[in-house]
């Protein structure tokens, strides 16, 4: 609305725009997160001021949603909605980045991927998350638990009250103090044991692009083992910018993730 007052100020009577259709709230939601990416930053407490203004009027959005959008941490997010609405009625679902509704409590969300793996255990986890309304990353978890003969429900989950004002993520997410330390190390040794099966594979190991997997994945598990270190040091100004970038980086291994789901569920 600047621009355009400024168009007309300076007599043009046209300017080159992009229409948005939808509500009020909605085109609020879009602008900010067009100006954390372009144009002059929104300083933190524009950033902060625009998640309280979220949060109050898209209660239906999950704090990564607002994070992602408003260019602060999902922690911070959290906190403004307690702050906000500790005392008002709790949603039973949350808007999440990719426009997909799931359920605050994560244990159903499970039960329904078992239910969908049960009945047909060699579909793609990406039509079982979908059917179940959770994330792959979710859908892959529980079938591994149910390989193991593990309750499908992650034992952070079991019984998990609803806190006032349903701020609770649909999932854990990395540094949530639901997620056990010994679960943090089991899933650490799993995956190395994995990437050092994988760099014993003939396949991958006498092939260009085979090596250049592993060099990908490899700086992957470093990448996590020193994420707490690198986070605690990047300036607050290029703080947008980088969780940009990681979320265009996430948004690449979950394409490859589906991809290689779905070869998978073609070779069933």
């Amino acid at each position: 609305m600047h621009r355009l007052r400024a168009a007309k100020e300076k007599g043009w009577h046209s300017i080159r725009a992009e229409f948005f259709d939808g509500t009020a709230e909605a085109a609020f939601v879009e602008a900010v997160r067009a100006n954390i990416r372009h144009g002059l930053p929104l300083s933190l407490d524009d950033r902060r001021s625009a998640a309280e203004r979220i949060v109050t009027t898209r209660q239906d959005m999950s704090d990564r949603a607002i994070a992602e959008c408003t260019g602060l941490s999902t922690k911070t997010v959290g906190g403004i909605r307690r702050r906000l609405n500790g005392d008002s009625s709790r949603q039973e679902v949350r808007l999440g980045r990719d426009g997909r509704r799931r359920p605050l409590s994560a244990a159903e969300g499970r039960r329904r991927a078992a239910e969908a793996l049960t009945a047909r255990p060699h579909a793609p986890l990406r039509q079982i998350a979908k059917a179940a309304g959770v994330s792959v990353g979710t859908a892959h978890d529980v079938r591994e638990r149910m390989r193991r003969g593990e309750d499908p429900v992650a034992p952070r989950d079991r019984g998990k009250p609803h806190r006032p004002g349903g701020h609770q993520e649909p999932e854990a997410v990395p540094g949530d103090p639901a997620v056990t330390a010994g679960e943090q190390e089991r899933k650490s040794r799993n995956m190395r044991a994995r990437l050092q099966s994988l760099r014993r594979d003939p396949s991958l190991r006498f092939s260009e692009s085979g090596r250049e997997l592993l060099r990908w994945l490899f700086l992957q598990y470093q990448a996590k083992a020193k994420y707490p270190h690198v986070v605690e040091n990047i300036p607050p100004h290029l703080a947008a910018t980088v969780a940009e970038l990681a979320i265009q980086c996430a948004e690449m291994w979950r394409s490859l993730a589906e991809e290689l789901e779905d070869r998978a569920g073609r070779a069933d």
